[in-house]
């Protein structure tokens, strides 16, 4: 017979958790202890990584949710409600990549991009945060860029204009669930080292890193140690902040 869990265990719900950044984010909530609702658009990935992580489905579980329909953030919420009586952690993790010059830019393209990663953060920091205020604790964690704060150098206007719209979003949720003990931060990462990020720079990598003042990519395993510390009860004082790693690239 399995070993009850203890009943303190936290949930923490990751969007975009089976793939890049998210396996990382996942892995590392999973090792401080944290029930993880992997969530992906994708669920046969997402199936992979929670066997990995725990064959008994008893703390790593999916759910299919896409960020471009609102009305899976509910579902997804509810559905850990029924399973777990509660969930504590929403990482907004999903995010649509891309790089294009700003007059080559289709603005259905724009409007797009805008709406799954501007619009995706708002929707889970909206679905979620209620149930974290009705409950008075919670933590809304969300994946900005440096690319939000100097406007992107690598990246499309549509990326850069989205996620600076998510720091904006994190100080208003941060703003107005302060008083009910639900903390709202972001992260905003620099190039890290991932397969994707070698890819696009290609043999301009040491060109890139000559403008890192570091002299080095960034490790997801730090952005993912990061997220932990800010989805724990001892973050409580940190909230509408947004927490920079990118090497020395954008000081401020």
């Amino acid at each position: 017979m399995a070993t009850p869990l203890p009943d303190n265990i936290q949930t923490a719900v990751v969007t975009g958790g089976a793939r890049g950044l998210g396996v990382h984010i996942v892995r590392a909530l999973h090792q401080a202890g944290f029930r993880v609702v992997i969530t992906d658009i994708d669920p046969k990935p997402a199936e992979a990584l929670a066997s990995e992580l725990d064959l008994a489905g008893e703390t790593a579980v999916t759910a299919t949710l896409d960020v471009d329909k609102p009305d899976d953030f509910q579902l997804v919420l509810d559905k850990v409600i029924e399973r777990f009586g509660r969930c504590e952690v929403l990482v907004n993790n999903a995010a649509r990549t891309a790089a294009q010059n700003v007059f080559d830019i289709d603005p259905a393209d724009f409007n797009a991009v805008m709406a799954t990663n501007a619009g995706g953060v708002f929707t889970g920091c909206q679905v979620f945060g209620r149930h974290f205020r009705e409950r008075g604790y919670g933590r809304l964690i969300n994946l900005a860029s440096l690319a939000g704060q100097n406007g992107g150098t690598a990246t499309g206007a549509h990326y850069a204009a989205s996620k600076g719209a998510i720091l904006t979003l994190t100080k208003i949720f941060a703003r107005d669930l302060a008083k009910d003990g639900v903390t709202c931060n972001a992260i905003a990462p620099g190039p890290l080292d991932t397969p994707m990020v070698r890819e696009v720079l290609g043999d301009n990598l040491d060109k890139a890193l000559a403008n890192i003042p570091v002299g080095k990519l960034g490790a997801p395993d730090l952005v993912a140690q990061m997220v932990t510390f800010l989805a724990s009860p001892q973050a409580a004082f940190v909230t509408g902040a947004c927490w920079d790693a990118n090497g020395g690239i954008y000081m401020r």
